[in-house]
């Protein structure tokens, strides 16, 4: 069964066990992904800079503050920070603003996307995943990427700010596989 989603609303979480203003955040994209399975992409990316106070993120890794570290040149932001929400890979504020999560979900969902994905024969075992998919549209310069998300985890926190807390995060980032680009 062909699988389309229009229009495709990407929401990136840069987070963190360590950081004591991300569970909020966390909590908010959890939600907003249950709310909007059908239109919004929640993706949580754990970033390693917050590991030396005290809780090493089993979930964080360096690829993720690179990640992060890119989206702030190219969105002119001074340093990277905890929780950050990535809306489309265009605007950025804390994620943990649900009012500027509702208005940017409802602002990229009004607009007209410039590509259509349909995925199709979608298939998966214990340590591989393949599926066929077809680009409408122009795609030229533009980065088609496959995400592995782990899709909700909880962890009993025992050292640094959120200690003896337990943290739910949902939609962990896990590995991010870069399919095609096609250039001019």
């Amino acid at each position: 069964e062909n699988k389309n989603y229009l229009p495709i609303v990407v929401l990136e979480l840069f987070t963190s066990q360590g950081c004591s203003s991300c569970p909020p955040a966390d909590i908010l994209l959890n939600s907003v992904k249950q709310k909007n399975e059908n239109t919004v992409f929640a993706l949580s990316y754990h970033i390693d800079y917050w590991n030396y106070i005290g809780w090493q993120d089993p979930f964080s890794n360096a690829k993720n503050t690179e990640r992060q570290r890119k989206y702030n040149s190219k969105l002119k932001s001074r340093s990277n920070y905890t929780p950050e929400l990535v809306v489309n890979g265009k605007e950025h504020f804390v994620g943990s603003n649900a009012s500027l999560v509702a208005g940017a979900i409802q602002r990229f969902e009004s607009l007209t996307p410039e590509n259509e994905i349909v995925l199709s024969s979608v298939n998966g075992n214990s340590d591989s995943i393949t599926f066929a998919y077809k680009i409408k549209g122009n795609f030229t310069d533009k980065n088609l990427r496959s995400v592995l998300v782990l899709d909700q985890r909880t962890t009993k926190v025992n050292r640094g700010e959120n200690r003896n807390r337990s943290l739910t995060n949902s939609n962990i980032v896990v590995a991010v596989k870069k399919n095609c680009r096609k250039r001019k």
